[in-house]
C-alpha cells in the first residue's frame, strides 16, 4: 500500500559461492520498509504512552475510536484492491459475523478460551457483551496474519498447501496474541476472573486463539479463493498488524511487561520480514505493490 522509492535488493544474496547474510537481515528489512510504516509506528508506540499512563483523560474514548480506524486502514484499503468491492465486503463482514460469534460465545460460555468479560473501555456493547469496535481491530490483524502466512504462489497446490497457510496464520494470531493480551488486561480492556501462568491469563486463551485463528483464516481463504492461490497478497495487508504490534510493544514496555515486549519486538521484525517477501513476489510477477 506504501510504498518507497528505488529499488530494493533481496535480503538474502550469494557469497563467493555460499548463500550468506550481504547485510545484517534487521537492517535490510528496516531499510527496504516504506518510511511512512515506520513513522506510523513509532508515532503509534508513543501513544501507547498516553494512553498507558493517562487511561481517564477526557477524549480517551473517542481517541480509541478514531485511532482503531486509522490502524485498521491500511490492511482494508489493502484487500479492497486485492480482491474487489464486493468480495472484500462479503469477507469482512463475514469476519465480523464471525468475530461477534466466538466472542460473544466466549464470554457467555467460557469457550473457547476461558472465563472472561470485557470491561466498559472499549465503549459501548452488542447486547451488553462484545464491544462494538471488535471487527474493526480484530479483522485487520486476521488479515495481515493471512498476509505474513502466504505461501508462494508457485509452492505447491491443492490442500496441503491451504491447510499450512492455515496453521502459519493460526499460529502467528497466537504469537500476536501474546502481545497484546496482557497489556489490553493490564488496562481494563478485558478481565480473566480466575487468572492463569501467562501474566494472569490462563493458556486456555491461547487455545483458543489458535482455533478462532484457523477458522478466521479458512474463512477469509475462502471468499476469492483462485486469487489466493494464483497471486501473493498485496504487502500493505500486512501494515495494520505491524502497527498495532508496535502499539502493543509500547503497553507492554510501559506497563512493564517484559516477555511480551521482546516477543512483540521480534514479531514486529518478522512483519516486516514477510512484508518484503510479499513485496518482491509482487514485483516478479509485475504486480502492483
Amino acid at each position: 500500500m506504501w510504498k518507497r522509492r528505488g529499488s530494493i535488493r533481496a535480503i538474502y544474496q550469494p557469497l563467493d559461492g555460499r548463500l550468506g547474510y550481504h547485510t545484517p537481515v534487521i537492517r535490510r528489512v528496516f531499510a527496504a520498509a516504506p518510511r511512512l510504516l515506520i513513522l506510523v509506528s513509532a508515532l503509534f508506540l508513543g501513544a501507547s504512552y498516553f494512553t498507558v499512563r493517562f487511561p481517564d483523560v477526557p477524549g480517551a474514548g473517542i481517541g480509541s475510536f478514531v485511532s482503531t480506524f486509522l490502524i485498521a486502514l491500511p490492511a482494508l484499503a489493502a484487500l479492497l484492491a486485492y480482491l474487489g468491492p464486493a468480495k472484500a465486503a462479503l469477507a469482512f463482514l463475514a469476519l465480523a459475523a464471525f468475530g461477534y460469534a466466538i466472542e460473544t460465545t466466549g464470554v457467555v460460555t467460557g469457550l473457547p478460551y476461558g472465563t472472561f468479560f470485557y470491561g466498559d473501555a472499549l465503549g459501548p456493547k452488542l447486547f451488553g457483551l462484545v464491544p462494538f469496535l471488535l471487527p474493526i481491530s480484530w479483522a485487520p490483524l486476521v488479515l495481515g496474519a493471512v498476509a505474513a502466512a502466504a505461501p508462494r504462489p508457485s509452492y505447491g497446490r491443492g490442500a496441503a498447501r491451504t491447510i499450512g497457510w492455515i496453521f502459519r496464520s493460526a499460529v502467528l494470531l497466537t504469537l500476536i496474541d501474546g502481545v497484546l493480551d496482557p497489556g489490553a488486561a493490564s488496562l481494563g480492556f478485558w478481565t480473566w476472573p480466575e487468572g492463569g501462568p501467562y501474566y494472569g491469563i490462563p493458556l486456555s486463551n491461547y487455545a483458543g486463539w489458535l482455533l478462532s485463528g484457523a477458522l478466521a483464516t479458512a474463512l477469509v481463504l475462502a471468499f476469492g479463493r483462485r486469487r489466493w492461490g494464483r497471486v501473493a497478497p498485496p504487502p500493505g495487508m500486512v501494515d495494520s498488524a505491524v502497527i498495532a504490534v508496535a502499539f502493543w510493544v509500547g503497553v507492554a514496555v510501559f506497563s512493564g511487561l517484559l516477555f511480551p515486549a521482546v516477543l512483540g519486538a521480534a514479531l514486529f521484525v518478522y512483519l516486516l520480514h514477510r512484508r518484503l517477501r510479499l513485496r518482491n513476489s509482487g514485483k516478479r510477477r509485475g504486480g502492483a505493490v
